[in-house]
């Protein structure tokens, strides 16, 4: 490195801001060494030079001066980097590049600018900070800032009531005596000012909002209470307790906190605060009240805010008495539910168990008496006075109230009090298998059984049983009654229908639906008789055509001459000749879908179920009696009760009453007349017109 000469290197240049001139003014010169060779041209660049601001610095080219050349202003730019250039005449530069420095010295021109004109605060939750700059140089006086308070509105309590820390600007309260309820807004002046103070200066608006600081207790508006509340209720109201509170309404500092701190210890009780209402407490219970174990209960509560309290404070308490009111409760059985075990077939009037129930309002000396709530099956009987069951009738555990084995019957406990209360019990009977149904066979009516004649080995199968001919039968299908009992000996009878045919093939396979096969014999013989068949229908067609032609004889003659007396050989008429409605004959029940038929069973009814017939023959009695019951109330068995409706055949006929014809001999008719018709009229001359029998 070398060695720099001291006549090109210069310190930094300072120039104070806002001077008046005269401009250009000098504030410093450069001088090269070389200068006394040869001629040298100085010039300077950089900001402030050739580039913007452009021109604020100049330098003379002969002899190096540097002129500013208008003031400048620390604020826009507090330094300036500039380069200096010295060029030989014809032969380049003479000294390399050099830096050149100025610094703006700054002057106190600019008052301190607080951040905002107005600042809110508010006491004592918050104290408000008030800031203020100042764009002087900050390593001088010029830009030191101290605060302090001008004024206060209102000066009560006391004035000063706040101070303000005179470096950072803090303001805090200086003196007891803020009271919200009286004075809740102050109005403060601050002023800043730099130079320490002593300079310029600037002022700004506080204003401070007195803000709740939970300095009043809650209190309550009635420290006793004494309630009466019904036992074994569960979320019952106990009371609704009330305070007051002189803090801001609706803020933390005045909404209520309720405690029981004694009277509950096990937690029978619970309070809390009402929803609408902040400063009320409502108390109810969290478990039923018992009479019997405690007849009173004396809650201590107390009341707090939901913020802590500013200042020490006594807290409020309220003492209440919750006297239980003693209700008829029912009995309890114990346990709620008891299982035994017993046979299905245990005799009637046989006891089952002793179920009972204890009376928990010991202090009423009140008797307990049992009765059935439910028994679907109508097995049991209970003892009023003991809680003894017993069984009434048979129990079957194939029935279809049994589930798993299991019958289920809800007992009763009621007691002799004013108002009965009931308790219940579930008695849940396992109903212990017996053999007590012999076997069966599912398939009573068998319509189709193949037995061989002439081989016992070719059989008709079904599970567990084997049938085969002891000896030869003629082919035809028989009843066989079958005898089946189970390993312990019961049994019972059931019929089954077996075919017997006759056998083909070398596998001995039963021929029945061969030998139903058509031969030739039987299938001319069916085609004679279909032949036959079609013969006699068709004489007979002729032989009512033949009777249709048959002229009958008039029953006048031909000659006679009377003309009053008409006769008629045609016994038609009706349907095929007259226009007659016949759709007036229909107009019964295929119009009226709404009314039942007796043919009809009724499908919207349920059914009662059937009980199923026993094999132990001692049963058939009572298996009688449940079926007919419930058949008399089987809505679907007939004869219906259904409403009958008889065709409608039209309105009213033309021709008169047949009453209407007298058939009486009395009267004043001649009937002489008739004896002049002839002699086909003779016999009713005869009866009507008299004659000499009758004078006789």
């Amino acid at each position: 490195m070398r060695r720099r000469k001291r006549d090109w290197v210069i310190p930094d240049i300072s120039v104070a801001e806002n001077n008046r001139g005269p401009f250009p003014q000098k504030i410093s010169q450069i001088r090269s060494d070389k200068g006394k060779q040869k001629k040298i041209y100085y010039s300077i660049t950089g900001p402030g030079a050739d580039q913007p601001p452009v021109g604020l610095f100049i330098m003379d080219r002969d002899n190096g001066i540097l002129y500013v050349t208008q003031p400048l202003d620390r604020e826009k730019q507090a330094r300036y980097m500039l380069t200096a250039h010295a060029v030989a005449e014809g032969t380049g530069n003479a000294e390399a590049p050099m830096e050149i420095v100025v610094n703006v010295i700054d002057q106190n021109d600019n008052r301190p600018i607080f951040a905002q004109d107005t600042f809110l605060g508010e006491v004592p939750e918050a104290s408000p900070i008030v800031v203020a700059t100042d764009i002087d140089d900050p390593t001088m006086d010029n830009a030191i800032i101290r605060y302090r308070i001008m004024s206060q509105d209102p000066q009560l309590p006391s004035d000063p009531l706040f101070l303000i820390n005179s470096v950072t600007g803090v303001i805090r309260v200086g003196a007891s005596g803020l009271d919200r309820e009286k004075y809740p807004k102050y109005t403060l002046v601050v002023q800043a000012g730099d130079m320490v103070g002593e300079g310029l200066s600037t002022e700004a608006k506080v204003i401070l909002t007195v803000t709740d600081s939970n300095d009043n207790a809650p209190v309550f508006t009635e420290t006793s209470y004494e309630v009466t509340v019904a036992e074994n209720k569960v979320g019952a109201l106990v009371v609704t307790m009330s305070v007051t509170d002189d803090d801001e309404p609706q803020s933390l500092a005045w909404n209520a906190k309720f405690k029981i701190i004694a009277g509950d210890p096990r937690g029978l009780f619970n309070i809390t605060t009402s929803g609408n209402n902040k400063q009320e407490g409502i108390i109810t219970t969290v478990k039923g009240l018992d009479f019997e174990k405690t007849s009173k209960h004396t809650l201590l509560v107390t009341v707090e805010n939901e913020v802590p309290f500013a200042i020490k404070l006594p807290t409020s308490t309220a003492t209440v008495v919750v006297n239980v009111q003693d209700v008829n409760e029912p009995p309890v059985f114990d346990p709620k539910e008891k299982f035994v075990s017993k046979p299905e077939n245990l005799p009637v009037d046989s006891d089952v168990t002793i179920y009972t129930a204890s009376d928990p309002d010991t202090a009423r000396k009140q008797k307990v008496m049992y009765k059935i709530i439910s028994d679907p099956a109508g097995w049991l009987e209970v003892e009023k006075d003991t809680g003894e069951i017993k069984v009434k009738s048979a129990m079957d555990r194939e029935f279809h109230f049994v589930k798993d084995d299991k019958y289920t019957a809800l007992i009763g406990a009621y007691d002799n009090g004013m108002s009965e209360a009931t308790g219940t019990g579930t008695l849940i009977i396992k109903l212990e298998d017996v053999n007590d149904n012999a076997p069966t066979i599912e398939e009573r009516d068998i319509a189709v059984r193949f037995l061989c004649q002439n081989a016992k080995e070719c059989l008709a199968k079904k599970t567990g049983i084997i049938l085969t001919l002891a000896t030869a039968l003629a082919p035809d299908d028989y009843t066989v009654v079958l005898r089946v009992a189970d390993n312990l000996g019961l049994e019972q009878d059931s019929t089954v229908k077996a075919k017997v045919c006759a056998c083909t093939g070398g596998e001995v396979i039963c021929g029945d639906r061969v030998a139903a096969g058509t031969g030739l014999p039987v299938i001319l013989g069916i085609l004679g008789g279909l032949l036959l068949l079609l013969l006699l229908v068709l004489l007979l067609l002729l032989f009512v055509r033949r009777r249709r032609g048959e002229k009958k004889e008039p029953l006048l003659q031909d000659d006679d001459i009377r003309d009053n007396i008409y006769y008629y050989d045609e016994e038609g008429g009706g349907e095929d000749d007259q226009d007659y409605d016949l759709s007036v004959l229909h107009r019964g029940l295929d119009n009226r879908p709404e009314v039942f038929r007796n043919d009809v069973v009724p499908n919207f009814m349920p059914a009662p179920q059937y009980r199923p017939r026993p094999a132990n023959p001692e049963e058939i009695g009572n298996f009688i009696d449940d079926n007919l019951k419930a058949a008399d109330n089987d809505p679907t068995a007939p004869p219906y009760d259904s409403l009958l409706v008889f065709d409608y055949e039209g309105g009213g006929s033309d021709a008169g009453s047949l009453s209407s014809l007298n058939s009486s001999s009395s009267g004043d008719h001649d009937y002489d007349c008739l004896n002049e018709w002839g002699p086909r009229f003779k016999k009713l001359a005869d009866m009507y017109g008299g004659g000499e029998d009758d004078m006789l």
